[in-house]
């Protein structure tokens, strides 16, 4: 049985009223960063006398390296924070890249500054280098602050080990995601220690009052993204579960009740962070794309069942109370900048694609969609996306492997044979790591802009 959820001009008309092209703010947020940090290094240098020797050398290197550590602690929590001007503008895949190269060149700086600073503080009391040890100790023991600094440091570092990339494949996603909540806990215990022991902070007030509203910023929007907003929004719509429908083996359908669910915002090409009240479920939060444009009523979620989460979507019951956060995600209309459009499917990422195939305005042949998958039993939705394309006169296109296993030809000469005109079509472009890598290749080489390739990865 599948489900069939259609709608598809009055979902285009709502569409085509929501698309304002808008530039993704992504570069004047990059120069502010680095603006910020420009003004951590004067900071630093207004505040730092000749360097006599090398000790004073050693511990001024501290005092930046711990400077830039705590603004980019900052940063990294803001990433965190669901800033829906980041989320749907920038791309939730990009802004998860910026927060773990943030983290990483956080943990980086962490690491230089404790070493420089304990072996500058060693130096000072007539110690060398073998003492940084025993210095660090006697610190901890001593200065204000610094056991908080300490336990802080110490869970930043575990963060860090068990989201290198093989360690955090190997570990359950809800165990990543409640461990990597404590990035939190650590941002909060570091923080007391500059502010007590940071030389800038105790020879200029300005800075520690700028020092205190970074903070204080962070964690209002951390506050009112993450908390206050969700709140409001589950309260308000009411979402439960309103029945399972098994679309292909492997994959199930999830429709999604609720009170005026198309004042949610939600567009085609978004997704939300599901949580859904049912036994094993109640602590797991995950990332689904709709797979069908919001209907004032119903919102719909289609899911591959790849792990112990999405494996238990089938087992859930009419009337399970659902919590979610969003919608997030920059693949929307918005991004087009050309009438035609190819949309490009690989396995389950057909979710965002079909519900853009119903909603994205556009005349007989302007719309195309590509769904690669390993056989036909595999073409979830097939009967929607056939009857989307019978009545907009768009063109549904399958690739999937032969009988003997040999997989589909999507190179840039097969592309440009299907599509002569492929160059002045914009892609959204939706399946796993390496299929997408692949295509965007392909897409490259068939002449297509970069700046005309829109894609969202959800795997960090």
């Amino acid at each position: 049985m599948t489900t069939t959820l259609a709608g598809g001009r009055a979902a285009r008309r709502q569409t085509l009223r929501r698309i304002r092209p808008r530039r993704s703010p992504a570069v004047p947020l990059v120069v502010a960063l680095w603006a910020g940090a420009a003004a951590v290094l004067w900071l630093w240098w207004d505040n730092t006398p000749s360097l006599a020797d090398n000790t004073a050398k050693i511990l001024a290197a501290g005092r930046i390296t711990g400077l830039l550590a705590g603004y980019l602690m900052a940063l990294v929590v803001l990433q965190m924070a669901r800033v829906p001007a980041l989320e749907r503008r920038v791309g939730s895949d990009r802004v998860a890249r910026w927060h773990a190269m943030s983290g990483r060149y956080t943990v980086c700086l962490v690491i230089a500054h404790v070493f420089l600073t304990m072996w500058g503080y060693a130096l000072q009391a007539g110690k060398t280098l073998g003492d940084v040890v025993q210095q660090t100790i006697d610190s901890v023991n001593t200065l204000p602050d610094m056991g908080k600094a300490a336990i802080g440091t110490g869970l930043l570092f575990l963060i860090a080990f068990i989201s290198i990339g093989g360690i955090r494949r190997r570990i359950p996603y809800d165990s990543w995601y409640h461990v990597h909540l404590l990035t939190y806990a650590a941002v909060y215990l570091t923080f007391w220690h500059q502010i007590t022991t940071g030389n800038e902070f105790a020879v200029q007030p300005a800075a520690k009052t700028f020092w205190y509203g970074l903070y204080g910023a962070v964690t209002a929007a951390v506050l009112w993204y993450r908390v206050l907003t969700p709140i409001r929004l589950n309260l308000r719509h009411r979402m439960y579960v309103e029945a399972v429908i098994e679309e292909t083996p492997g994959i199930v359908s999830v429709l999604i009740g609720g009170r005026k669910l198309h004042r949610m915002g939600a567009q085609a090409g978004q997704f939300f962070r599901w949580r859904f009240k049912a036994p094993g479920m109640r602590f797991s939060s995950h990332p689904y794309s709709l797979s069908a444009a919001p209907r004032p009523d119903m919102l719909r979620i289609t899911v591959k069942a790849i792990g112990d989460h999405t494996s238990r979507l089938r087992d859930l019951r009419p009337g399970t109370k659902v919590w979610a956060e969003g919608p997030y995600g920059a693949m929307t209309a918005q991004r087009r900048s050309r009438g035609k459009v190819l949309l490009v499917a690989g396995g389950v990422g057909i979710t965002p694609m079909r519900a853009l195939f119903e909603t994205l305005p556009g005349a007989a042949g302007d719309i195309t969609l590509l769904y690669r998958a390993n056989s036909t039993q595999d073409l979830a939705l097939w009967d929607e996306l056939a009857a989307i394309a019978d009545e907009r006169g768009a063109r549904l296109m399958y690739a999937v492997n032969s009988p003997d296993g040999e997989r589909p030809d999507i190179s840039a000469d097969r592309l440009r044979q299907k599509l002569p005109d492929i160059d002045k079509h914009d892609v959204f472009m939706c399946g796993p790591a390496g299929f997408a890598q692949s295509v965007y290749e392909a897409l490259r080489g068939a002449g297509v802009p970069a700046r005309r390739i829109h894609h969202e990865s959800f795997e960090m």
